[in-house]
């Protein structure tokens, strides 16, 4: 697994392990975890772009969390077969 280093809103740097990445149609999103905790929860965030094309890392809403959470999930147990 990768681990990226990440800055939260106070500019504190978070380690974390980024576990997948994974697209639900055109959309791509990264399931990840505090690198520090391996058994805190996975947090899964959308990937998206600015005007010059850098990616970031923003937050969903709760129907687009839960579809990408189902993808993600069915991702796991393809993985486990």
């Amino acid at each position: 697994m990768e681990r990226h280093l990440f800055y939260d809103e106070m500019g504190n740097e978070v380690e974390f392990i980024i576990k997948a990445q994974f697209s639900v149609g055109d959309i791509d999103y990264v399931a990840m975890m505090p690198a520090e905790d391996l058994e805190a929860d996975t947090y899964i965030l959308r990937i998206d772009y600015d005007e010059n094309g850098e990616a970031f890392l923003a937050g969903v809403g709760e129907e687009e969390l839960k579809v990408a959470v189902e993808v993600y999930e069915e991702l796991l147990k393809e993985n486990l077969q």
